[in-house]
């Protein structure tokens, strides 16, 4: 059997729109009134560069963006299971962009990608950083019920990454791993231990490409700090 080809299904932008409405018993912390969650695929390639996407948007910038989440990257594969898990829930068909990514693939295991491993996109090469914690937004932009908690526990969340080399990416391009820490730490187990899983504290030492306050978070939880 011929191996799976891993690429690019889309590049997506945001689309500006007015933050949704919080959905009954949703606590809403104040936020910016409007919200980039809405991407759409780009027309043809887009540059990327350390801090995002050219074009791109990040209206909530105190919790959202940086170098560390300067990428967000969803696996369409997980994309299907949610439109199979949530149906009957969604008021819309789920596409690219769908969950808020920058860039959807096709034929990658994001969520058992290894902290740090570094990918060659198109013209850039990203560095897998941290696994996306969602929020309030996303489940409003949904109105879904419960759907932080239950993206969460599916473990579906896909994976913030830095930019280590500027380029062009486009739909299309392939997606080759270039290499792969040794320290094995998945994006799933970094997601796990900062849901309460303290156990995976040491793991997460053991990965020096986390973000510092990941790192912090777990010296504390083991009492080192």
């Amino acid at each position: 059997m011929a191996a799976v080809r891993s690429e690019v299904v889309a590049v997506n932008l945001a689309h500006v729109i007015d933050a949704p409405p919080p959905l009954p018993g949703n606590r809403q912390n104040r936020k910016p009134a409007r919200t980039g969650i809405d991407k759409r695929p780009a027309p043809g390639p887009v540059w990327v560069g350390r801090l995002g996407l050219a074009g791109d948007t990040i209206c909530d910038t105190r919790n959202h963006g940086g170098p560390d989440q300067a990428v967000y990257a969803y696996a369409s594969e997980d994309t299907q299971w949610w439109q199979r898990e949530l149906a009957g829930e969604l008021h819309f068909e789920l596409g690219p962009g769908s969950l808020g990514e920058n860039l959807t693939l096709a034929g990658v295991e994001v969520t058992h990608a290894v902290i740090g491993e570094r990918w060659q996109v198109g013209g850039a090469v990203l560095q897998v950083a941290v696994p996306r914690l969602p929020c309030s937004t996303f489940a409003n932009f949904w109105q879904v019920d419960q759907l932080v908690k239950r993206f969460r526990a599916a473990g579906r969340v896909g994976a913030y990454l830095r930019v280590l080399t500027e380029g062009e990416v486009a739909a299309g391009d392939e997606l080759t791993v270039l290499d792969r820490p040794a320290h094995g730490l998945t994006l799933l187990e970094t997601l796990q231990a900062l849901s309460g899983d303290r156990s995976l504290a040491p793991k997460l030492l053991t990965a020096p490409e986390l973000p510092a306050d990941v790192h912090v978070s777990a010296r504390r939880w083991l009492g080192l700090a």
